[in-house]
Parts: structure tokens; sequence; C-alpha cells
């Protein structure tokens, strides 16, 4: 592992859906990344490794995403009490990432784990983009690129609106 800025670290290969946007825009920003299928639960001793090398390798920032139990971005912040962990809760049948939100929200003082949206990989990888640019000049020329395209794209449909109607409007969309 050589110049990997963001380490992108899922549960299980159903993650894999959700956590391809986190990917999806951090290649939009330039950012060096790897993903990772990683188990705390089923091999904690490859994990546990996996972790040891994130701090070897001057990693800046873990994206973790889980559904359920959701302990995978507990478990890496606290193995790594230096580095910004993001956890994304991720959608589960039975609960609706509820369960996922309040596992990774809910983590004891002195362990923090910053927690996006559930199934909100994108966001996650607009906030790591944002701790980045703290310290990068291009990054953060990237991000308020990114920033003011979204207004762009608002300001675009407001005037849609205001030239169409909302019936039209509505009728176009379809």
């Amino acid at each position: 592992m050589e110049n990997i800025d963001v380490s992108i670290i899922m549960g299980s290969d159903s993650d894999l859906p959700i956590m391809k946007d986190c990917a999806k825009f951090l290649e939009q920003m330039g950012i060096s990344y790897e993903m990772k299928i990683l188990s705390v639960h089923r091999t904690p001793e490859k994990a546990t490794e996996y972790a040891k090398t994130l701090k070897e390798n001057n990693v800046k920032i873990v994206i973790a995403g889980a559904g359920g139990a959701a302990h995978l971005p507990g478990v890496f912040a606290a193995m790594l009490p230096t580095i910004p962990v993001i956890g994304i809760p991720i959608s589960t049948k039975t609960l609706g990432g509820v369960d996922s939100l309040y596992s990774i929200v809910q983590m004891p003082s002195g362990i923090p784990v910053a927690t996006v949206a559930i199934n909100g990989a994108k966001n996650a990888g607009i906030l790591a983009t944002s701790i980045l640019a703290v310290g990068n000049e291009e990054i953060r020329k990237k991000l308020a690129d990114f920033k003011n395209s979204l207004k762009e794209a608002v300001s675009n449909k407001d005037e849609k609106l205001q030239e169409l109607g909302y019936e039209a409007y509505l009728a176009d969309q379809k």
C-alpha cells in the first residue's frame, strides 16, 4: 500500500452497492483510496492486522460501512485513535438501518466515529474530502467547485420551474 489517503472498508460484499458511491466521489476529487471487505466478527485477526498497516502507511481517514450490529467503524476507531473514522450505517432488511445507525453513533466517550446518514456513502466521501482539504489547497478548490455545482443545479431547476410551472415541470421529469 503506497500513498493511500483513505481506506474504505465494509463488513460484507453486500455493502458494495452502497460503498461504491464513496469511491466514485473520491475518484472525482482525485483522492487515493483502497477498498477492503473485512469483518471484525468473522475475521478479527485479519481486521486487526489491516488496522496496523493503516498506521504504518500514514492513511489519513478510514471510512467504514456496516449493517446490523455495525461494529466495524467503532472497532477501527478504537484501534486507530489518531485517524478519523467515518461510519456509514448500511440499511438492513429487519430494521431498515436504524440498528446500524444506533450502533455507529452511540460510541463511548473518547472513541468518536463521525456518522453519516443511512446508506450515505457519498456524504462520507464528501466529509473525508473536507477533512483532507484542510491541509491541501488543490483538494479545497475541487471541493469548492463541487459545492458550487450544487448551487448552480438548484438555481437551474428553479429557473425551469418558474418558466414551465409545476405541472409542466413534473411532466417533463417523466
